[in-house]
């Protein structure tokens, strides 16, 4: 099985900028476990980074982890104004046939936006996935248009969504990478909505169903997302889990049973938490240096960062990363607030790990015409000696 993983890379890049005393002291870090998987992904949320992963931008049939992405536009569509969680929804007979999994909505009945999240989220509701969709766009395949669209803003290139539901279609592929992206965006854009994904059961018409998420019996550090199952896909999971203030993302792919994903996943989280940590170095939007500026009406700016930086690697190694800042020495007004002015690194050792650019987090202006003459003589003389 070829895996590549962040995992090994920083093993390597620590074993060559270690010293042979240090090496006695350094936490032994085995292999990341081989997984009874098709494809596997396991993300640092924070950092965005690949922990481990096997055949991760393979293109695969999701199942029903395709409700991701309809509850993540639903809850977006809620955010922006354009529908609300008590609308009412008048369920229709194609959302009312849909086959598989159900939340046993009744045709011509009206449904509320938040009833039918619940459904889609917890009991994997097909039916309900439709509805919501309709309610929407009109039209489950002009929803769909949105699901790519949307599934293009999130950097998921591997992923092409046919339907709101995840049901069978040749046209209908994702990634356990991709899937991954669609979490963190989940968790991170809207903490409210986020919390449906821990409930462990849902009543709806009479009928109480759990969350199909072992996980979230077995592991209270657990508390999202979702589950899948076709016969193309097998048993796939996503999930995510908490601990000391680490959050994990994990995505299985092609499993055998419902319990082999819960047992696969398991393995995954277990081995990151055990073996990796997380720092962020600096926050977005936080000053870190003040940059020399050339014909400006101010002769400094404040420079930081666009996204937090935020590092995860193998425990014991946090220590010995070391954060350098290089900014451009000639800077010229005027300059635009977040045009990039320079360069932030992290480096283990010799070896850069991670980059970033350095933004301007003010905009400066031009300055009067003599400043401009003056730093024009002053610029001749600094770039001739410098």
């Amino acid at each position: 099985m070829n895996i590549t993983s962040y995992a090994q890379r920083l093993f390597l890049l620590a074993l060559l900028s270690a010293t042979p005393a240090a090496w006695a002291a350094e936490q032994i870090v085995p292999a990341p476990p081989q997984l009874a998987a098709t494809s596997y992904v396991l993300m640092d949320a924070a950092s965005g980074n690949i922990l481990v992963e096997n055949n991760g931008d393979e293109h695969l049939p999701p199942a029903s982890l395709t409700k991701l992405m309809t509850a993540y536009l639903a809850t977006l569509e809620i955010r922006r104004g354009q529908i609300a969680e008590d609308d009412m929804v008048t369920i229709s007979e194609k959302a009312w046939r849909t086959g598989g999994s159900r939340m046993f909505i009744q045709v011509g009945t009206q449904v509320s936006v938040s009833d039918l999240l619940h459904g889609i989220i917890i009991q994997s509701g097909n039916d309900a996935s439709v509805a919501i969709a309709e309610h929407i766009a009109g039209s489950e395949g002009a929803f769909a248009d949105m699901m790519n669209i949307t599934a293009k803003r999130l950097g998921m290139q591997d992923s092409q969504f046919r339907n709101a539901t995840g049901l069978p279609d040749p046209e209908l592929y994702s990634s356990a990478a991709d899937m991954a992206r669609l979490a963190r965006a989940i968790i991170y854009e809207d903490p409210e909505h986020y919390a449906i994904y821990s409930q462990k059961e849902f009543f709806w018409n009479n009928i109480k169903q759990p969350n199909r998420n072992l996980l979230l019996w077995r592991d209270k550090t657990v508390d999202g997302l979702k589950t899948g199952h076709t016969e193309a896909a097998g048993y796939c999971l996503v999930s995510s889990a908490v601990r000391d203030g680490m959050r994990l993302i994990s995505v299985v792919f092609g499993t055998n049973s419902e319990q082999a994903r819960a047992a696969e996943t398991q393995k995954l989280l277990t081995y990151g938490f055990r073996f990796f940590e997380t720092r962020t170095f600096y926050q977005k939007g936080t000053e870190l240096i003040q940059a020399k500026v050339w014909k400006g009406v101010n002769a400094q700016v404040k420079a930081g960062l666009a996204q937090d930086l935020t590092i995860s690697t193998h425990k014991g190694q946090l220590k010995n990363l070391e954060a350098s800042m290089t900014v451009n020495p000639q800077l010229v007004a005027p300059i635009e607030q977040g045009a990039v002015i320079g360069k932030v690194e992290v480096k283990l050792g010799d070896k850069v790990i991670e980059r970033a650019d350095l933004i301007a987090l003010e905009a400066v202006e031009q300055g009067g015409f003599f400043s401009r003459v003056w730093d024009s003589i002053r610029l001749f003389f600094f770039g001739l000696f410098n």
